[in-house]
């Protein structure tokens, strides 16, 4: 969070960025002083949390309960891995969760276009039902197009192939704050542990999670050291 890009560091982008929405509070949640102090110098409110959080929801959980949030609030959760979110995405992911009262959390995705992202395994992919349920994430490519990756592996499926498309989940989250106090009870379960995915945990559980595809398409997302040197060539 405080390598810089740009001449400011990542989390101050992340702020910025949930600054420009129409978010009632935006706050910085971290469990080191380091980031608390540089978050203060550039006009941050700042909540420290717990040492010993298994993922960024279980921390986002506390921040609710230190605040007083009631139990249909609905909280945002921007990682500052992601410094290039558009503020139009955190407006859209709130108002479907506010609007799909079937869901306890409610995400978004976008259509992935390359092999390259289909087989990488930082990008997390979602498929979704008819509805806009996820049925599952995955790190690794799904749906599997099982004759045309027999035969050309490693090359992304004409839509001829694979009708469903594939896509590519943004990590940003919108939850209620009741469905937290839930979620924060629950152990890791074996599929989250496997895939390193919290979301994993919530549909273990039975809960189910919307998913839409982004109004925009978001800034990368900063995964990797790489992923930082090549933003940064960009910007400059």
């Amino acid at each position: 969070p405080l390598r810089e890009l740009a001449g400011r560091p990542l989390v101050e982008h992340a702020w910025r960025c949930a600054k420009a929405s129409a978010a009632t509070e935006v706050i910085v949640a971290t469990d080191d002083e380091r980031i608390a102090t540089v978050a203060r110098g550039f006009g941050a409110r700042v909540c420290m949390t717990d040492l010993a959080h298994a993922s960024g929801t279980d921390r986002i959980a506390e921040v609710a309960r230190i605040i007083g949030l009631a139990g249909d609030d609905v909280v945002v959760n921007l990682q500052s891995d992601e410094p290039q979110m558009p503020p139009a995405l955190l407006d859209q992911v709130a108002y479907e969760a506010l609007g799909d009262r079937e869901a306890s959390i409610a995400t978004l995705c976008t259509p992935i276009e390359s092999a390259h992202e289909l087989f990488d395994p930082n990008v997390v992919k979602v498929v979704s039902d008819q509805r806009g349920h996820a049925l599952y994430f995955s790190r690794a490519p799904i749906p599997w197009a099982r004759d045309a990756f027999a035969q050309e592996a490693r090359t992304l499926p004409p839509v001829s192939v694979a009708p469903a498309g594939y896509f590519r989940h943004i990590g940003l989250y919108a939850y209620r704050v009741g469905f937290l106090r839930d979620f924060v009870s629950w152990e890791p379960c074996a599929l989250e542990r496997t895939e390193v995915l919290e979301q994993l945990r919530a549909m273990w559980h039975g809960h189910r999670i919307r998913v839409a595809v982004a109004c925009e398409r978001p800034g990368p997302g900063i995964d990797t050291p790489q992923d930082l040197a090549a933003l940064q060539a960009v910007m400059g």
